[in-house]
């Protein structure tokens, strides 16, 4: 049984996550998320809010819009011309697949995403490629969308889509979002919510599924001034990464740099992308899994969404199936405003005040049609056009050093043309914000987040999650069930319940069994109520993850698990300042 198995074994026997509709066999691709894995999964959003949106909210914002939206969104973004892969059907017993997976099994080859449909159908026929359910002949590769297709209301016309993403949500909101923030730049737009995406042969559990959770954020900035202001703060962070360059030329071995380094050599195209991405180096880091453990891959070309001029996957490595991408980091530069501007006919570029106005000088050229038509004949028209295409400054430019135009193989002299030099007095501009996007899948990190934090120790398992995710934070165990103890013991739980903090009560078998219960589901701390307990109001705490333990007074409780819930102290803390305590507590006892 590998980790995988175990973790999965784990996850249904205490209710971490398992198939969706067990009752009636399951489905591939959608898992239910059980009483911890709800909680887990809420945690860990917590968390990445704090990281992104929390410790930015100067200018960082969250908002919640529609799972489905109407097709004309999707058409505007590109995704139900672009979001699709590739699929392979047998001609005998009728099962899909999807090609690039089926032929990487199949010959262990990589980097089949950048090839065509048509070039996938001749590797199958090459390698003679066949069904693995039953052996059969495969039919020709075809595209297949991913999207989830729906009607809005009663009207099949009403066509909509199920969001394959959050990002098209805030490109929406955008401009209504602008104008409630007061119109400043940089502006950061934050969604988390559920996303669906229709895989053609969902697998890896969940690592690959149809419904999941995303976490995403857009950067709005303007493209004359990319600076981040924020990059001093994250300057020296080492980014494991492999660039384009390093990818086409099938580099294994990531290079470190910081990330002024790799802003300042152009690794990284854009300072938000590089700021995000190493922001989100630390925050997967908080879960648990070391620096060491992560790598940034970049996509080339043809490997890109179509909306981006620089991705990078952050990948983290898992047991069964190596490095498993957790989020993207795209620079999608004016894309997808630029598009539903397109579709939308709203105008949704933003409006940037000078600090002092500015005298801008404009140039419009028109072509006297009197003139040139009985010259040029058929040709004027298609004259009168091309020199609607060319920027007013150059054709005086031109008129100006060489006395003529060439256009179409003619000479266009100034006679032929109206020349009018405006100078206007302009108070600031107007454009289209560029975009940075860091988009995390929740599922993808709460399973990772289980691994890493696995372990075993003398046959037991302890799952090590960090404190502020774990899903239980404390257990309440009374040692013996008479004497008072179990009403002290409820005690306790009330009051740590008061406290916000999740925590269960456990008085069912031996003290060692249920220390082992609570560590198989990675409670940070235990507390125990014994006879002590009610001579002097002081209770026993044990790490989970050491075994250790200490006794403190119930009156610090409080301020004692709110700060190790928030990393502000450690155990061995509480051993150095407690252990004086319990000295004391033994000496007044004798």
């Amino acid at each position: 049984m590998d980790k995988y198995e175990k973790i999965v074994e784990l996850a249904r026997r205490r209710g971490f996550f398992w198939p969706s509709v067990e009752i009636y066999g399951g489905v591939r691709g959608f898992i239910d998320l059980g009483p911890l894995g709800a909680l887990l999964k809420k945690n860990i959003e917590e968390k990445w809010r704090r990281f992104f949106v929390l410790d930015h909210q100067e200018f960082m914002v969250e908002i919640v819009t529609p799972v489905i939206m109407p097709a004309k969104v999707f058409e505007a973004s590109g995704h139900v011309e672009h979001f699709t892969d590739y699929i392979v059907e047998c001609k005998v017993c009728g099962r899909k697949y999807r090609a690039d997976h089926l032929i990487e099994e199949a010959i262990e080859a990589t980097g089949l995403e950048r090839l065509s449909a048509g070039e996938l159908t001749e590797l199958i026929r090459k390698e003679n490629i066949r069904c693995p359910e039953c052996g059969g002949e495969l039919g020709e590769v075809r595209k297949f969308n991913l999207l989830f297709r729906t009607t809005i209301g009663p009207y099949s016309e009403n066509v909509g889509y199920a969001r394959p993403e959050a990002a098209q949500g805030m490109f929406t909101a955008f401009k209504r979002v602008y104008e409630c923030t007061r119109r400043r730049l940089p502006l950061g737009i934050a969604q988390i919510g559920r996303v669906m995406r229709n895989e053609i042969s969902p697998r890896q559990g969940p690592i690959r599924l149809r419904e999941f959770t995303i976490m995403e954020l857009e950067l709005f900035f303007d493209p004359e001034n990319p600076r981040c202001e924020l990059l001093d703060r994250v300057a020296d962070e080492e980014l494991r990464i492999l660039t384009e360059e390093d990818v086409a030329e099938g580099r294994k071995e990531p290079r470190v740099v910081t990330v002024k380094e790799a802003v300042n050599r152009k690794l990284i195209i854009c300072e938000w992308l590089a700021y995000f991405m190493a922001i989100g180096k630390r925050f997967v880091e908080s879960l648990g899994i070391p620096e060491d453990k992560q790598v940034f891959i970049a996509k080339l070309p043809e490997e890109r969404a179509h909306y981006s001029a620089q991705t990078f996957d952050q990948l983290v490595l898992l047991d069964r199936w190596g490095w498993v991408e957790v989020a993207g980091h795209s620079y999608r530069t004016d894309y997808d405003l630029s598009r539903h501007m397109q579709y939308s006919g709203e105008d949704l570029r933003v409006f940037q005040e000078y600090e002092k106005p500015v005298i801008k000088r404009y140039v419009e050229v028109r072509p006297l049609m009197r003139i040139i038509g009985p010259k040029f004949k058929e040709k004027a028209k298609e004259i009168a056009e091309e020199l609607a295409k060319i920027p007013g400054e150059l054709i005086l430019k031109e008129l100006k050093e060489k006395g003529y135009l060439e256009v179409k193989e003619e000479r266009i002299t100034e006679d032929m043309l109206e020349v009018k030099v405006k100078e206007v007095k302009e108070t600031g501009r107007r454009f289209i914000p560029h975009v940075a996007e860091p988009s995390y899948g929740l599922e993808r990190l709460i399973y990772a987040t289980l691994e890493y934090a696995y372990t075993e120790k003398d046959d037991r398992v302890v799952l090590k999650l960090p404190p502020d995710v774990a899903p239980i934070k404390v257990v309440v165990l009374p040692l013996i069930l008479r004497e008072g103890i179990p009403e002290k013991a409820r005690e306790v739980y009330e009051l740590i319940k008061r406290l916000g903090i999740t925590v269960m009560y456990d008085d069912s078998g031996s003290i060692g069994r249920r220390y082992a219960r609570a560590d198989e589901i990675g409670v940070p701390i235990a507390v125990t109520i014994d006879g002590q307990t009610l001579k002097d109001d002081s209770v026993t705490l044990r790490d989970r993850d050491t075994w250790a333990q200490v006794r403190v007074p119930i009156a610090d409780l409080p301020d004692i698990l709110i700060k190790y819930m928030h990393g502000l102290i450690r155990f061995e803390d509480l051993i150095k300042k407690y252990g004086r305590y319990k000295a004391q507590v033994e000496e007044e006892r004798r």
